[in-house]
C-alpha cells in the first residue's frame, strides 16, 4: 500500500516559508556560479506538495506503458502522489486513463491490475461504466428493481477522462491539463531523433515479454536518478566496467533546447553480438552514427537509452519523498528480436547488462539523500566543463516551483 505523505492542510503553504527563494533563484545562475537546488527539494516533506502540482500536474508525466496493458479490457490502477488513476485499453485499442473513483459516492473502482469483460463495475454499489468511462448503468437508482431516475442525468456523472497522450508506447498523463499539447512538446526530441529513429521506425519498436521488464525501489527522492542519469562524470569512479567499453572522453553533452530534457551521448556503442546472432536495426539510422547511443531525461521523470538495435525506457515513480520506484521496459527493433526464441539469450545478456549498471548507480543516489541531511550543504556547485545537462535539470525545476 502506499501512504500519500504530504499533509493536505499544508498544501497551500507559501514556498517561502518552506525553503529560501533566494537559493531557489541561484539555481538559474551561470553555471559557474549557480547552486543545485536547496535540500528542502529533497528532504521537506511540505515543499513536495508544491512540486506535486508545479511538476508533476502541470507537465506531461509518465504513468507506464501501453505494453502492459496489451489487451482490450487491460486496466491497471496507478497512484501518481495520491491520486489514484486507472490505465485501460478500451474496444478501440485505445489506451485511456481516468481518476480511479465512482462518479457516485466516491468509491476506488479498482485495486489491482486484471482483465474486464466489458465494463468497469464500481464494487460499492454497482454503478458501471464502459471502457470509454460512460456510465451506462445505475442499478436500483429509482428504487428497488429501477433502474432510472428521472430527475438524473447519467451524461453529467462519467468518469472523469485525463488528458492523455501515447509516445514511443510510453503513456504520458497531463493532470492539470494546462501542458502545451504533446506534439508541440516532444516536437525538439523527435527533431534531434529524426535522423536516428523517425516516425517509421517509431512504429517497429516491441517490447519484449521475457527479458523486457525489470523494477528497482530506491530509497531517495526521484530528481537524483534523473540528475545522475544526465551526466556522464560518474563512469570512471561508478561503472568501472562500461567506462572500459565507452569511456568518459567518448561522451558527449546533449541539452535540449527549448529547456525539456538533457542527458549524454555516446560514440562508442557497441552491438550486443553472439556469434552469428544479433538484434535487427532499425533501417533509417544514419549510417555515419551507427556507433550512437543516446541517453536523455525527459523531464520530468522519463529517461530514455536510444540505440541502433534497441531502445529503453527507465521511468520513476515517486512514492515518498525518499522512495523512489524506478521501472525499467526494453524493446527492440520488430517481433523476432523482441521476443524470438533465436534471440533470447542474447536478450537475457542485454537486460543483465543494464540492470547491472542501474544497480551501480543506487548507492550513489542512495547517498545523496543521506547527505542532504546536512544543513550546511548549500545545493552544491557544478562544473561547468562536466555539469551542464544536470545543471540544465535542476533549472527546469526551480524555473517551475518560480
Amino acid at each position: 500500500m502506499i501512504i500519500f505523505f504530504v499533509d493536505q492542510n499544508l498544501k497551500n503553504l507559501p514556498l517561502s516559508e518552506i525553503l529560501d527563494i533566494d537559493k531557489l533563484n541561484n539555481v538559474d545562475k551561470p553555471i559557474e556560479v549557480a547552486n543545485g537546488l536547496p535540500n528542502e527539494c529533497y528532504t521537506n516533506a511540505n515543499y513536495l506538495a508544491h512540486e506535486r502540482e508545479k511538476i508533476f500536474f502541470n507537465k506531461w508525466t509518465v504513468v507506464g506503458v501501453g505494453s502492459s496493458i496489451p489487451k482490450i479490457g487491460d486496466v491497471k490502477p496507478y497512484n501518481l502522489l495520491g491520486i489514484p488513476l486507472i490505465l485501460i485499453r478500451d474496444k478501440d485499442m485505445k489506451i485511456r486513463v481516468f481518476h480511479n473513483v465512482c462518479s457516485h459516492r466516491g468509491f476506488k473502482l479498482l485495486d489491482k491490475a486484471c482483465t474486464l469483460k466489458n465494463v468497469i463495475r464500481c464494487p460499492y454499489h454497482s454503478w458501471t461504466y464502459d471502457f470509454k468511462g460512460n456510465l451506462v448503468a445505475t442499478p436500483h437508482i429509482g428504487g428497488l428493481n429501477n433502474h432510472q431516475h428521472k430527475k438524473f442525468d447519467k451524461t453529467k456523472s462519467h468518469l472523469k477522462e485525463v488528458r492523455t497522450k501515447i509516445w514511443m508506447d510510453i503513456i504520458f498523463v497531463n493532470i492539470n491539463s494546462n501542458e502545451i499539447d504533446f506534439d508541440n512538446y516532444i516536437k525538439p526530441l523527435e527533431e534531434r531523433w529524426s535522423n536516428l529513429i523517425n516516425k517509421e521506425d517509431q512504429k517497429l519498436i516491441v517490447h519484449s515479454n521475457d527479458y523486457g521488464y525489470f523494477s528497482l525501489e530506491v530509497k531517495c527522492n526521484w530528481k537524483f536518478a534523473i540528475e545522475n542519469y544526465c551526466e556522464s562524470y560518474h563512469l570512471p569512479t561508478i561503472h568501472p566496467e562500461l567506462n572500459k567499453v565507452s569511456n568518459i572522453n567518448d561522451h558527449y553533452h546533449i541539452e535540449g533546447l527549448p529547456n525539456r530534457f538533457a542527458g549524454q551521448g555516446s560514440e562508442k556503442y557497441e552491438q550486443l553480438i553472439k556469434g552469428n546472432k544479433k538484434f535487427k536495426t532499425f533501417s533509417n539510422w544514419d549510417k555515419d552514427k551507427l556507433k550512437n547511443s543516446e541517453y536523455i531525461a525527459l523531464f520530468p521523470n522519463v529517461m530514455i537509452g536510444l540505440h541502433v538495435d534497441h531502445f529503453y525506457v527507465f521511468w520513476l515513480e515517486p512514492l515518498a519523498m525518499n522512495k523512489t520506484k524506478e521501472h525499467m521496459q526494453m524493446y527492440y527493433v520488430g517481433s523476432e528480436s523482441a521476443n524470438g526464441e533465436y534471440l533470447k539469450e542474447l536478450r537475457k545478456e542485454n537486460s543483465r547488462f543494464w540492470k547491472d549498471v542501474m544497480l551501480e548507480d543506487i548507492s550513489v543516489i542512495e547517498g545523496m539523500q543521506d547527505g542532504r541531511n546536512s544543513p550546511f550543504y548549500n545545493g552544491g556547485n557544478f562544473s561547468p566543463i562536466m555539469d551542464q545537462p544536470t545543471h540544465q535539470f535542476h533549472k527546469w525545476v526551480a524555473n517551475n516551483l518560480i
